[in-house]
């Protein structure tokens, strides 16, 4: 990872999610903020896992300087891919968000144990679920200052 400040590019974000609605809501209140954003996505672990390592389809993809990852994927866990990316000298920088419908205690512990960097509950009501992605948007991206991901 290289330290490029953050008003030379956009911002990056791999959101990890297999449900449409969410993936339209989270994309919609992302495009309101006033950061340059560039949002990809990816519906399963497979598939996140080659994004990652830029393999097949993803082999020109841009490292991510934030991921936003689902629990509950189809064919690879989040749980599985998390410990991926935290175990991996080239992605363990990247911040994760575990954004999920999961409220289960083991899953969050299960989380923090794997090197999540936050564990966030997403509401089944769609208003409720869009401040809950402004929250989020708000704390990552006005308030943290995130490692850059190197482009190569």
């Amino acid at each position: 990872m290289t330290a490029v400040p953050n008003a030379l590019r956009p911002i990056r974000i791999l959101l990890v999610e297999d449900n449409a609605g969410d993936v339209e809501l989270i994309r919609d209140t992302l495009d309101q903020s006033h950061v340059l954003l560039d949002l990809s996505v990816v519906v399963d672990g497979v598939h996140a896992s080659d994004f990652l390592n830029r393999r097949g389809a993803y082999e020109s993809a841009q490292r991510p300087d934030l991921i936003l990852l689902d629990l509950n994927l189809p064919r690879r866990s989040g749980l599985e891919m998390l410990q991926e990316i935290k175990g991996d000298p080239q992605l363990r920088l990247i911040p994760v968000v575990v954004l999920t419908s999961s409220e289960a205690e083991l899953d969050i512990v299960r989380s923090y144990a794997s090197g999540a960097n936050c564990y966030v509950t997403k509401p089944v009501n769609l208003t409720a679920l869009q401040q809950v992605v402004e929250s989020v948007k708000s704390f990552w991206f006005t308030i943290v200052r995130l490692p850059v991901a190197a482009d190569t």
